[in-house]
């Protein structure tokens, strides 16, 4: 035995190596070139004379004799040659399945070879060894290999156009100089490890192969892998050359080998294209050296060229690519849209509450800009449960990767700010198609800005109310709550605390009247199923039970039809009784409490004085119910905010309020009554019983205007309009859905005031609305403030005269949508004049709307509300005569049995600031500007400041909880809804998309009973017949009084925030939600009430002295 360098030798390869034999295995690999080449080119040489011979045995007078004949042996020929061709180019293409497996095959096997060739590359047993192929076993797997690829050249062969070209490729080259040496080794029983390491070029396929199979898709991508592919294919083979070179020494004698191992010469190679050099590896022959001298002009332009290149594309790359990977199997929501900081923290920030129990549901952002670093802290804060993905909602590929076809909802969020609504609502829109496109049976939820554009919604086949699809349009509820606070002011602010989620802290040091509002903002709405002890209750006892035994405000119910396909919501319903598996909506402080209502038993409960101590019992009555009712769970709407047990089900009619949802149906007893009662019985009975409705005096008592003017005063604008609309004597009173007051068109300049007409006309008790808006500005759709005004629950005389304070060239475009609505006025003038505003009397009227259509400035975003923020300050800083209006007048006796003088008084508002006023913001922040007396800090969240709490100001950001709120429970929107717009249905919806405008249409018993819906009041306890309980009584005393005798619901109070009796004592009220029921009450408490419709004042204007109001001092 002797040792080589680094190796031991046996005699035998000793002698055997004496005679080197590469030069066969280097010269089979030429000859096969040149065979091959030779081949071609006289394939092409032979073709080109016989072409020549065919062309002139053919004469003229041939063609003319037998044209087809030469064509037919061309298409023979041609045909079967074609044909071969079409096989192997489908055959290694990726363009069929099978072509895709022999290409990734050739890929595996070329990879494998290489691998086999890093083995024997990496032994020390030199670059040629003298070992029989029988015990070869790596010679003998790469036969097997080459033998393959040997059929496969030939394949690309038969494919190729260009045979000669084809024999030139570099991929032809690696077969050349890998395959015949395996050949040749079986001869000679010796192996050579040669050119093997040229396979490492088959890398440069991967990025083509990745595209065969779909996983390159971006160009991004696709050159990323063609740079990495490459880079690494050139270093490899490099590797393999010095390799070769170094280990076999220098020609002709091969005395020099410097013993190298294959990863060595790779880091070399690495070390010396990257100009760092540490100098422990170097080449020591002639021809190494030679080489790396040629090698490092080409390896230095590629690693100066391709890495930066690299790393500018893995930089560039995106970082929220990829594909959500829901591995533990949570739900998800996909969340797009208008996707800010403000959004999504406010989004999240409700979504996310510890009051909703378990909210088991990650959420999804989709967006085609990547988040700034405040938004990606926000993410950050909240990645257990948030991810963000970047990518376009219209896009199929980037739906796909957030996976929307399993997601729970999509939510898409508007941009409240933008400088065209009907822009952002179309783009909203589109966003809504592509996810139905994509998915047509997944829940959206949308935010609209416009309430015109929800029309186009209804043109998305897929758009399905029954699914659970719902819109929530922030002009509509916007001017909804803005109308409501008009009826009783703060119910806006109420009702935004209600369906957000917020926690409350109170403190010894804070003001009592800030604890008591806290308190109220830790309530919200939630919706549980009535235990079997409740069942054939009436609604009134249902709510007074929990009220007092479960310190639960009960505000409405679900009732099933008789078939069970459809539902609706009954809000304080007259005479509903309690029914199995009832659905009831609550108001409480979290979900816990309201399980109290799931959780009560009669048998158990009863004398249980302490409402913490009701828990699940195990009596039998509880036990048989769970049983019923865990099998009427329905699954398709999630319901996170209610108990574990309870989800509501989608209603039938798609969830949506149908004519009946807003409130119970007239029962038979009341059918009854009504047939059996006149209006002068009826009037006679409601004075004797003293109902609150005739007696309640409100915060800004309303003026009656009568249609019977026996002179005296100077007939006002609602007399003038009583003459061209004779309310009593009308075919057509209502709308044809019978949901709101209508009358016949008017144009716009019958109903234009100039300031001496409006100097003139008695406005008493009525709503003046000062809007500023440019004759282009976006529309606001102020019939959303109109429409809840003139809702049908109310009598014609109790509808509040409405005067518009603005520009005409603007209410004309508005026009079309409210000359159906009766007792609205417009003077065409400035909210800024002192003189238009005395004109229509402002410090008279019952509230003062301050809303701004104007587009906000991309310039300063806080400039949006000066308009509006100037308008409240000017009223403000107004003063008023101590003028009392009165208006006597003598009602005939059909009308009032009592024949008297019905005497109306109003008194004015000295000051402007205590006329009631309620601003739109957009900016929250310019809140701080509405009261310059307050001390809240600039940073104070929008709920938390003084005018939002006292119901003076109003942003359309608390909509934002709206979002959560629907997705968790859809009822809540609906019952929302009821209560805000007075009483939009689907067909009326359907109605307004047309874009005329109401309709009117004749009274039958189906569009009367319409009006048998409840609806918000606010009465007084300084007089009236609950006046006892404003001298010291506890809330709970007034809730089930007025429940009992009055059917009102009591839900919450309007309490001044200064209680005591200085002159200097401050005059603005604050909002106290559900208070406890040991709530010490005062006279000058207002209390917010949902009363049932009063079917006996239908043409009675009449409601005596008891409405004279004067504010206590």
């Amino acid at each position: 035995m002797s040792e080589g360098a680094g190796f031991t030798l046996s005699p035998d390869e000793i002698e055997c190596l004496k005679d080197r034999r590469w030069w066969c295995f280097l010269l089979s690999s030429i000859f096969t070139f040149l065979a091959g080449l030779l081949i071609v080119l006289l394939w092409r040489a032979f073709s080109v004379i016989f072409c020549k011979q065919d062309g002139a045995e053919y004469s003229q007078s041939d063609t003319k004799k037998d044209p087809k004949a030469p064509r037919q042996k061309q298409e023979f020929e041609g045909t079967f040659v074609t044909e071969a061709k079409d096989w192997a180019g489908e055959l290694i293409s990726g363009q069929t399945t099978t072509g895709r497996i022999l290409v990734v095959l050739v890929f595996v096997l070329s990879i494998t070879s290489l691998i086999i060739y890093f083995i024997d590359a990496s032994s020390s047993e030199g670059v040629e060894q003298c070992k029989e192929w029988a015990t070869n076993t790596t010679q003998q797997i790469d036969l097997a290999f080459n033998i393959f690829f040997m059929v496969y050249f030939f394949i690309r062969f038969i494919a190729a156009s260009d045979k000669l070209w084809f024999m030139l490729e570099m991929y032809s080259f690696v077969d050349y100089f890998t395959i015949p040496p395996s050949f040749v080794s079986i001869y000679l029983d010796r192996t050579w490890i040669g050119l093997r390491f040229l396979r490492a070029l088959r890398l440069m396929t991967v990025p083509d192969i990745l595209q065969y199979l779909n996983i390159l898709k971006t160009s991004s991508s696709i050159r990323l892998a063609q740079l990495v592919s490459i880079f690494i294919s050139v270093w490899l083979t490099a590797a393999g050359i010095i390799h070769l070179l170094e280990n076999s020494g220098d020609p002709l004698e091969f005395n020099n080998p410097n013993q190298l191992s294959y990863w060595t010469c790779v880091y070399f190679l690495i070390v010396t294209m990257s100009t760092v050099g540490y100098g422990d590896v170097y080449c020591q022959t002639v021809l190494g050296r030679t080489f790396l001298v040629f090698f490092l002009l080409v390896g230095l332009a590629i690693f100066a060229s391709c890495i930066p290149e690299i790393i500018d594309l893995i930089g560039t790359r995106p970082k929220y690519g990829g594909t959500l990977k829901n591995e533990r199997g949570r739900r998800h929501i996909v969340v797009c849209g208008h996707i800010t900081y403000e959004s999504v923290s406010h989004f999240l920030k409700d979504f996310l509450h510890e009051d909703r129990e378990d909210v088991d549901v990650e959420v999804v952002f989709l967006h085609r800009k990547p988040p700034d670093l405040e938004l990606e802290g926000l993410f950050k804060r909240h990645f257990t449960t948030v991810e963000f993905f970047q990518g376009s909602i219209m896009n199929p590929i980037d739906l796909q990767r957030v996976k929307v076809h399993e997601a729970d909802a999509c939510l898409v969020l508007a941009n409240k700010y933008c400088q065209d609504p009907d822009a952002e609502d179309a783009a909203n829109i589109m966003r809504v198609i592509s996810i139905k496109n994509y998915s047509d049976d997944i829940r959206v939820i949308i935010q609209l800005m416009q309430y015109h554009n929800k029309a186009y919604l209804l043109n998305i086949p897929s758009w399905d109310w029954k699914r659970g699809d719902d819109v929530i349009c922030l002009a509509e509820l916007k001017l909804g709550f803005i109308a409501q606070s008009c009826l009783a002011p703060g119910f806006s602010t109420m009702m935004a605390n209600l369906f957000a989620m917020r926690s409350f802290k109170t403190s010894p040091e804070t003001p009592k009247w800030q604890n008591d509002y806290l308190q109220g903002t830790g309530c919200e709405m939630y919706t549980e199923t009535l235990s079997p002890s409740f069942v054939g209750m009436t609604f009134p006892q249902a709510s007074e039970l929990c009220f007092t035994k479960l310190k639960l405000l009960l505000l409405a119910i679900e009732i099933k039809s008789d078939d069970g396909n459809d539902s609706k919501i009954a809000i304080n319903p007259r005479g509903a009784k309690i029914s199995a598996n009832t659905q009831g909506f609550f108001i409480a402080q979290s979900a816990d409490e309201v399980k109290r209502a799931w959780f009560y038993c009669k048998a158990c409960h009863e004398d249980v004085k302490d409402e913490t101590l009701i828990k699940k019992c195990k009596c039998k009555n509880c036990d048989d119910y769970s049983i019923i009712e865990i099998t009427t769970i329905p699954n398709s709407v999630p319901n996170i905010k209610t108990p574990h047990r309870v989800t509501l089900s989608v209603k039938a009619n798609g969830g949506r309020p149908s004519d009946g949802n807003i409130a119970q149906s007239p029962s038979p007893e009341y059918g009854t009554y009504r047939s059996q009662l006149g209006r002068q019985e009826s009037a006679q009975k409601a004075q004797s019983q003293g109902f609150p409705t005739l007696k309640r005096p409100t915060s800004r008592g309303s003026i009656v205007n009568s249609t019977h003017n026996s002179g005296g005063l100077q007939a006002g604008i609602a007399d003038d309009q009583a003459r061209d609309f004779d309310f009593e004597k009308t075919e057509m009173k209502y709308d044809s859905t019978g949901m709101f007051h209508w009358c016949p068109s008017k144009g716009l300049e019958e109903c234009i005031l100039d300031r001496n007409q409006a100097a003139m006309t008695v406005l008493n008790g009525h709503v003046v609305v000062c809007l500023f808006a440019d004759p282009d500005s976006p529309l606001i759709g102020l019939r959303n403030l109109v429409m809840p005004l003139r809702a049908s629950n109310f009598h014609y005389h109790e509808l509040k005269h409405v005067v518009i304070v603005g520009s005409v060239d603007y209410i004309r475009r508005e026009w079309k949508m409210l000359q159906n609505l009766p007792k609205i006025s417009v003077l065409n003038g400035s909210p800024l004049s002192r003189a238009d505003l005395r004109a229509v009397n402002v410090n008279l009227c019952d509230m003062c709307v301050i809303l701004s259509a104007k587009v906000p400035s991309n310039d300063d975003p806080t400039l949006a509300d000066k308009e509006a923020i100037l308008a409240s300050l000017n009223i403000k800083a107004m003063t008023f005569d101590d003028t009392i209006g009165v208006l006597s007048q003598h009602i005939p006796s059909i009308h009032s049995p009592l024949a008297s003088p019905i005497v109306l008084q109003r008194r004015g508002s000295v000051y402007g600031s205590n006329v009631p006023m309620i601003t739109e913001l957009v900016n929250d922040s310019n809140v701080q500007f509405l009261d310059q007396d307050d001390d809240d800090d600039p940073d104070t969240e929008l709920y938390l400041t003084q005018p939002f709490a006292c119901g003076t100001a109003f942003a359309v950001s608390v909509l934002d909880s709206l979002m959560s709120t629907t997705y968790f429970n859809q009822n809540a929107l609906t019952l929302i809804r009821s209560l805000i717009t007075g009483g939009a249905t689907p067909e009326l919806e359907l109605i307004l998309a047309e874009g005329a405008g109401l309709r009117g249409g004749y009274s039958t018993l189906e569009t009367i009973s319409n009006r048998d819906r409840c609806r918000v009041g606010q009465i007084s306890l300084y007089d009236g017949p609950l006046a006892q309980y404003g001298e010291g009584g506890k809330y709970g005393d007034l809730f089930v009084a007025a429940l009992r005798h009055y059917g009102m619901l009591c839900i919450g109070l309007y309490r001044f925030r200064d209680t005591s009796s200085s002159v200097e004592a401050s005059s603005k009220r604050y909002v106290v939600t559900n208070p406890p029921d040991d709530f010490t009450l005062l006279p000058t408490d207002q209390v917010f009430v949902l009363i049932q419709f009063d079917p006996g004042l239908e043409y009675l204007p009449n409601r005596g002295e008891s409405m004279v109001r004067e504010e206590p001092p």
